[in-house]
């Protein structure tokens, strides 16, 4: 949700008691604002120089804590990704007072009238942010990407690096954008194709305000280039999930396939969308036709999400090899340590391993106890987006009460049935056990409060 007015401040108020029900920080402890002033001005580690490799970064154009930088090189056949990734450890040390509070946090959450960060904005948005006003720290991974798409990690370094251009989704042309780039986003995608995984990314819902004032929800449209520059990050979290499993370390995203009840309900949600999905075709085939950009795709795309059991972190164990279901791979995240927390260690262990040193203590004491950090954190994040959204929803359909709505019977339960809308990005259940799978009914919204985040149906 990133376009809103708000004119009679129901979406204002509405975002405060969220904050508030979900004891949303609204500040740093006078003892972590004073740890990161003294962190910006204390001068630099042990950090080579790079600061002739031409490193950029692409970012939505209001973006200022910047995680990623890049540049690109030619080895043979294959190519080299340089990818710069914000040096938060230079500037947070373990169990300091930032260290500490990043932890009760555990990651950014984001709201549509601004985010909480892990870090303060002196960091985040300034010295350890990949800006390009003058020289930043940064650990820079040499992800090779073969022409078969496959990546792996040549090396890795503390470097001082200059960013040579801030870069921004909607206004960046080819001619801004390292040799290889694209091809490079194709070999990742391939590889992607040929694993048979079954990624889904769907757009951002928006909040849109219409010319009379009124306002419906939407999807932030997903460029091209902003797909493209996915697949770095993708490169580059392969590459470290290898590298840590093969040591026999680590932290790792995993996630399980939807279960037959889930799926089932998914072919309902396309029919109710008028989506074909042929019986013979897996869910992992129909999802890599999705774009989304179609509407009624970036629905289907956001039910995928929905329907599946999430993806959790779940530290190395011996005998077990952590799978992600929509990667149809072993998969890790490292390259947001400004936006989470467990990102860090992810990243001080690759260094160490590509280099043959001892992963330190810190780092390997750290992974089972980030585990349900993480999850805790990223199951309080899914119930902001959740509660954001059920008060979009209340506002958006308000003008509309009384009007009769199209849906489909997608599941069906002892509490009865849930309808996906077929025009809107609303999924609603309606308390009648009678009420079959796939059943096209008509629906009358019959109560819609911001107060109260809710909105109701009655069958028509």
């Amino acid at each position: 949700m990133k376009a809103i007015k708000d004119r009679g401040g129901e979406l204002a108020e509405g975002l405060a008691d969220i904050r508030e029900q979900f004891h949303l920080p609204t500040s740093y402890p006078e003892a972590v604002e004073k740890a990161a002033q003294a962190a910006a001005r204390a001068p630099m580690g042990d950090h080579a120089d790079r600061l002739d490799v031409p490193f950029v970064t692409l970012d939505p154009a209001s973006s200022t804590d910047l995680d990623q930088a890049f540049a690109i090189e030619k080895a043979g056949a294959d190519l080299i990704l340089k990818y710069a990734i914000a040096d938060v450890a230079a500037f947070v040390s373990p169990c300091g007072p930032i260290d500490a509070e990043a932890w009760a946090r555990g990651e950014t959450f984001y709201l549509p009238d601004g985010r909480i960060g892990l870090y303060p904005p002196l960091l985040s948005e300034g010295a350890a942010s990949l800006l390009p006003d003058g020289p930043r720290p940064a650990i820079v991974f040499s992800v090779r990407v073969a022409p078969d798409g496959r990546s792996s990690l040549d090396g890795a370094e503390r470097a001082l690096i200059r960013s040579r251009a801030k870069l921004g989704y909607a206004t960046v042309t080819d001619a801004d954008l390292p040799n290889g780039f694209h091809e490079l986003a194709r070999r990742v995608n391939a590889a992607e194709d040929a694993r048979g995984a079954a990624r889904v990314e769907p757009p951002q819902q928006q909040v849109i305000e219409e010319k009379e004032g009124t306002f419906h929800l939407g999807f932030r449209p997903m460029s091209a280039i902003e797909q493209s520059n996915a697949a770095l990050s993708l490169a580059c979290n392969l590459a470290l999930a290898d590298l840590m499993l093969s040591a026999g370390t680590g932290l790792f995203r995993v996630m399980r396939e939807p279960g037959q009840r889930a799926q089932a309900r998914l072919r309902h949600t396309a029919t109710a969308l008028g989506l074909d999905w042929e019986t013979s075709q897996s869910l992992d085939q129909r999802a890599r036709t999705l774009d989304p950009n179609e509407r009624k795709d970036a629905l289907f795309m956001l039910a995928i999400r929905r329907a599946g059991q999430g993806a959790t972190y779940e530290p190395f164990s011996p005998g077990e090899r952590p799978w992600h279901y929509a990667m149809a791979a072993t998969y890790a995240h490292g390259t947001a340590p400004l936006r989470r927390l467990a990102d860090r260690y992810v990243n001080e262990a690759a260094l160490a391993l590509i280099n043959n040193r001892p992963v330190p203590g810190w780092v390997t004491e750290a992974f089972p106890l980030l585990a349900p950090v993480m999850n805790r954190a990223d199951a309080r994040a899914a119930q902001v987006d959740g509660a954001v959204i059920e008060l979009a929803e209340a506002i958006v359909l308000q003008p509309r009460v009384g009007e009769i709505f199209e849906g489909c019977v997608v599941d069906v339960d002892d509490r009865g049935a849930r309808v996906q809308l077929c025009e809107e990005p609303v999924v609603t259940r309606v308390a009648d056990g009678a009420l079959k799978l796939g059943e096209r009914v008509r629906l009358r919204l019959v109560e819609a409060s911001p107060q109260q985040r809710r909105t109701k149906f009655e069958l028509s």
